[in-house]
């Protein structure tokens, strides 16, 4: 009696299905007025990350070692007594939630339910894909004057975002360019390399028009780092595919001149700030003001608004204004310093800047050795490690100038288990086969009298 093969069915689908089917509800549009708490995105990185752990019990799996417990645990230990000491308490009980959700959780989850790098290459393809979503309704926007206002003139690309979170469509869009990017600097296909490559001309054009000058910033220091990791021939021939894409915007007519003085802005935030950087230094003294008064615990998980008024400086407007992509006018209160560092600062003192930052770290040490290990053995899966770093290099630059919030936060949360995956779980990269859960190893020969041309009897 011989036996059959195992037929495909639900268990070979790939358990990133729920993680790609987070990505993909960032496209819906945000309601006006909706985008400060929790979206059906988030609602389902919960129920990715429960199907995480019911695969990780059936299998009884322990894939985690003492260092990946020990990286992706750390901000729990300033999170817990941040949370205890937080005034009103249920701000500090919400808080814990969301930073558990997209610091702790959810990068565990994503992290664990990736197989190999088919599954990583899946996950960073559907970044690109809705940042191009999100990019080609930005661009619409910007055309047809119905984004964000900015400057008097709907024109802010903002995707399905909306006003309440123009910073979403910028983070979007970076993280597909980024994807793009490491994608085609890393594959040796010529397919995949052209598709890639036009992906990140593409998404050059609404990052542009998002007028978002932090995720510029972060974007060309990612995208250099990217370079430089990838080796010069590679670095020679992405500058070229830059210097054509500097050629097409320009003559798509985006260099206008609200995004000309956009970018002469970046070197005048010392000399000549403007109202919404002068706001965004008062708030980052603000929050070093409160680190200084309880510089270990700071002053507790989301009470930066409570403690804001008495530690800013009358420099501080009321709000900014938004309107436009379809909501009315509102004054939008200032509820962050917009500095993920120094808000941890502010809120949860030394310990807590210590605790994440130290961990962000370490994951960016670990994804550069395996890096390194995946060079010396021959290159493949390159395209994965360099996805990896510069996600990550991108986001701990932006967080310099933005912080958690808003609808596409989650999307933060899958980037940093993306990144984990490679730093702590690929192991031995190039090995790792592409669909296994743990390094391809050979298969020990069968013991005599054991083949499995006949059933073994009991």
């Amino acid at each position: 009696m011989t036996s059959r093969p195992p037929s495909p069915g639900p268990a070979r689908l790939s358990p990133v299905l729920p993680v790609v089917a987070v990505v993909a509800l960032l496209a819906l549009p945000v309601a006006p007025g909706d985008g400060g708490g929790a979206g059906p995105a988030d609602a389902l990185s919960a129920l990715a990350v429960l199907c995480c752990a019911v695969r990780l019990l059936r299998a009884r799996r322990r894939p985690l070692g003492p260092a990946a417990w020990v990286i992706l645990g750390l901000p729990v230990a300033a999170l817990v007594p941040a949370a205890l000491h937080a005034v009103p308490a249920d701000a500090g009980i919400t808080g814990l939630g969301r930073y558990l959700q997209v610091f702790v959780l959810v990068p565990a989850g994503v992290a664990l339910l990736i197989r190999g790098r088919a599954d990583f290459r899946l996950l960073a393809w559907s970044l690109v894909a809705l940042g191009g979503w999100q990019g080609a309704v930005g661009v619409h926007q910007y055309v047809t004057r119905t984004g964000a206002s900015y400057q008097g003139e709907n024109i802010r690309a903002v995707g399905t975002f909306g006003v309440t979170d123009v910073m979403g469509m910028a983070t979007v869009v970076s993280f597909g360019l980024v994807s793009a990017v490491g994608l085609a600097l890393g594959r040796s296909v010529a397919r995949d390399r052209v598709i890639a490559i036009a992906c990140a001309l593409a998404l050059s054009v609404p990052l542009a028009l998002s007028f978002s000058r932090g995720a510029w910033i972060a974007t060309a220091v990612a995208l250099t780092v990217q370079l430089l990791l990838a080796g010069a021939r590679r670095a020679v021939r992405v500058v070229a595919v830059v210097l054509a894409g500097a050629v097409l915007v320009g003559g798509l007519g985006v260099g206008t001149t609200p995004l000309r003085e956009r970018i002469d802005s970046i070197t005048r935030v010392a000399d000549a700030p403007d109202q919404s950087v002068t706001d965004r230094y008062t708030m980052w003294a603000a929050a070093v003001d409160m680190w200084r008064d309880r510089p270990l615990t700071g002053v507790g998980l989301k009470a930066f608004p409570e403690y804001r008024d008495a530690h800013a400086s009358l420099a501080l407007s009321s709000g900014s204004d938004t309107e436009g992509a379809g909501a009315a006018f509102r004054r939008q209160p200032l509820l962050s310093p917009h500095n993920m560092y120094l808000l941890v600062l502010g809120e949860q003192g030394l310990t807590g800047l210590l605790c994440l930052a130290g961990g962000w770290l370490a994951l960016l040490v670990c994804a550069l050795r395996g890096l390194c290990r995946t060079r010396a053995a021959g290159g493949r899966g390159l395209d994965c490690a360099l996805v990896a770093c510069g996600l990550l290099v991108w986001q701990l630059v932006d967080f310099v100038y933005a912080d958690i919030g808003g609808p596409s936060t989650v999307l933060t949360a899958v980037c940093f288990g993306l990144v984990a995956w490679w730093a702590l779980l690929a192991g031995d990269g190039p090995g790792t086969d592409e669909h296994s859960e743990t390094p391809a190893r050979h298969a020990p020969a069968p013991a005599p009298g054991t083949g499995t041309g006949k059933a073994v009897p009991r």
